[in-house]
């Protein structure tokens, strides 16, 4: 179906101190519920930093990538075949920070790159760690439920996923990124100031992502954040289109679980289950005209008839 032209939510860190803190909170919760992605602005990250790593990634990508993008065998074969439908039309790596980094084993990157990136996920990593605080608090779990429940032995993972979208020059026949929800946790990304190409899916229709002025970063939820809070909270599928003009950059970093953690439901958010019907009428009978919540808390020790 066609773009519709959507207002996407955008949060402002600064008011999270002060008087418009609820205001701002439940225009949060709606995001996470309603659209399962959202911008964020006064965020509190080195503006400089932001900058100078999107230029760095950018200079690398030119002396390091572009070359072997152009002669890889994705442009050929959308030369000989026309239509690519298994392929996706980007340039990338990808770098570990936590637990433990590899951004300096990785082959061609600068001293300077690395040092730019580390301290910018630096900052990142409190973000996502505030945001999945906030995400606690409207869901009214403990404030370090996400990150206690990612946690493995060594705390979350977290990993970035650096990608440039490259000029195409038949972007009918191919996508920059086929259609997909993110398997982890939240997404934080950093993206190209000018040139478009991010699309979300939302009510029976593709919505185009601005490319990110004034610094705002884009955040976007994983599976596990929707597993997490019982549905409540969405992963959204979305895509990247092949361009004709300019590279778009991505730098997408993933707060995640660790591999080894166990991923469920919050207790405190699921329905009662294996309930016999008879036990919740008796609970009912005693509570008809009293409020449901606390109802269904109560109905939840019922279990299987005990």
């Amino acid at each position: 179906k066609k773009q519709k032209k959507m207002e996407i939510p955008v949060i402002d860190f600064s008011k999270l101190e002060g008087e418009e803190r609820s205001a701002t909170m439940s225009l949060l919760h709606q995001a996470c519920e309603k659209w399962g992605f959202f911008m964020i602005e006064n965020h509190g990250i080195d503006i400089y930093l932001m900058d100078n790593v999107k230029q760095l990634v950018n200079q690398h990508y030119e002396a390091n990538m572009k070359k072997r993008f152009y002669e890889s065998e994705i442009p050929m074969s959308l030369e000989k075949k026309g239509n690519i439908n298994n392929t996706d039309w980007e340039s990338t790596f990808f770098v570990w920070h936590r637990p433990t980094s590899n951004i300096y084993e990785i082959q061609g990157l600068s001293k300077e790159l690395c040092k730019a990136v580390d301290d910018y996920i630096d900052q990142l990593i409190k973000l996502a760690e505030n945001l999945s605080e906030l995400m606690c608090e409207n869901l009214g779990l403990e404030k370090s439920y996400i990150k206690e429940a990612f946690s493995g032995s060594k705390g979350p993972s977290v990993g970035t996923k650096v990608a440039i979208y490259p000029q195409c020059p038949r972007p009918d026949l191919v996508r920059g990124l086929r259609e997909h929800t993110d398997a982890g946790g939240i997404i934080l990304l950093l993206q190209d100031e000018q040139v478009p190409g991010l699309e979300f899916f939302k009510d029976g229709h593709w919505v185009n992502i601005p490319p990110s002025k004034n610094n705002r970063l884009f955040v976007n939820i994983g599976d596990q954040i929707e597993i997490l809070s019982n549905g409540m909270y969405k992963s959204i599928q979305h895509r990247v289109m092949a361009e004709k003009d300019g590279n778009r950059l991505s730098i997408a970093t993933f707060y995640n679980p660790a591999g080894e953690a166990i991923i469920s439901p919050a207790p405190k958010l699921l329905y009662p289950c294996h309930l016999r019907f008879q036990d919740y009428l008796n609970l009912y009978s005693k509570t008809k005209f009293a409020e449901k919540g606390p109802r269904f808390e109560s109905a939840k020790t019922l279990t299987n008839g005990h």
